[in-house]
Parts: C-alpha cells; structure tokens; sequence
C-alpha cells in the first residue's frame, strides 16, 4: 500500500506581502552635499585670503624696492593690511546686500511658494551680506599677516625681501590647494593660478616702484 503524502497549502496574507514587498523597494537615501552652498563664504575667504597676502607682499615689495628700512616697510604693510580689510569688508557688504535685495524682491514677486516650510526653505538659501564682509574682512587680514611677520624679525635688506617672497609663495600654494580641495577642483591648476598671479603682481610692483625711483620719485 502506497503511502500518502500530505501536502498543505499555506495562504500568505496579500497585506503581509505587499507590505514586505514595500521594505523591499524602499532603498535608503544618501544626502549628499551641495557643494554649491559653499560657494558664497568660501568665494569670500579664498578671495580675502588671496588679496590680502598678494596686495601686502606687493605693497612691501615696492617699498623695500627703494628703501632698506624694516621700520618703513612694515609699517607700510600695516596700513595696507588695515586700509584693505575694511576695503573688503565694504564691498562685499554692498555687493552680498544688492544680491540681497534682489532675490527678496524676486520673492516677493512670486505668488506660488505659500506654505511656511517652503518660504523658510527660500530663506536659508539668501546670501548674508554680514557673514560676507566679516569672512572676507578676517580672509584679507590672515592673508596679509603672513608677508609682515616673515620681513619683521629680518634686519639683511636682500634677506627680508627673499623670505617675503618665500613665504608668499608657499602661502599661495596652501591657500590655492585649501580653495581646491572645499571646492572640489584641480589643486594643483588652482595652485598654479595663484603663484603665477601672485609673483607677477610682486614683481611688476617691485619693477615699476624701481622704475620711478630711478627716474627721481623718491620717498
């Protein structure tokens, strides 16, 4: 006699499957970030950091191009590290609130975004004409210290204008490879962009300055 084989049938529940069906295809999502949100602070330190370094070196540069004396260049360089800082600070202030002004205008304009969390989620995206000028104020300043500490403790005229040559360029190439690498491009073109630009602006001040000295404009 032949054995029997019970087969039972088990019905799943259709819930239970379409709710394991739902686990299944919802996969977890990976913010990932916007890199576009740093554009403005970063744009403001990096160009801050790089106009305070150039300007001062060039500005000691041109000094010590017709004068020998510590004293005088780095004095000189204080006054343009001053004079400059506020500079950018203003003009960024007026440039980050005309941008300002014109985005909240353009809201204004706009009658579809009516619900509360999306006009916050405007409002976090406006740039802050305040945090601006303070980043590019500070950016300027950090970039211009580097220039008169390294000709302040130098007496050798010939010295003092190589070791603020020196420590420009190496300061160049660390603020060029910072900007790069927040910013997700080429370090070592972006290095390059600034050195480039930066001993041409030292050198054409130095020459120029040289220039007008010998042709009797002498301070």
């Amino acid at each position: 006699m032949a054995a029997s084989n019970d087969v039972q049938i088990v019905t799943i529940p259709k819930d239970s499957v379409d709710q394991n069906q739902c686990n299944l295809s919802v996969v977890p999502e990976v913010e990932e970030f916007d890199y576009s949100k740093r554009a403005q602070w970063l744009r403001a330190a990096v160009l801050g950091a790089n106009d305070g370094l150039v300007s001062i070196a060039s500005l000691m540069m041109g000094v010590g191009a017709v004068k020998d004396d510590v004293k005088v260049m780095i004095l000189t360089g204080f006054a343009g590290l001053f004079a400059g800082a506020c500079s950018m600070a203003i003009g960024e202030f007026v440039s980050v609130y005309s941008q300002l002004d014109i985005e909240v205008a353009q809201m204004k304009r706009e009658t579809i975004m009516v619900e509360n969390d999306e006009e916050n989620v405007e409002k976090e995206k406006l740039p802050n004409p305040f945090q601006a000028a303070l980043a590019s104020a500070l950016a300027f300043s950090l970039g211009a210290i580097v220039p008169l500490l390294a000709a302040a403790f130098i007496a050798d005229y010939k010295v003092r204008l190589a070791v603020v040559m020196a420590a420009t360029t190496a300061a160049l190439v660390a603020f060029g490879g910072v900007g790069a690498v927040l910013g997700r491009t080429n370090v070592v073109r972006s290095c390059c962009r600034v050195v480039v630009g930066g001993l041409m602006a030292m050198g054409i001040t130095f020459g120029l300055t040289k220039l007008l000295s010998s042709r009797g404009l002498e301070m």
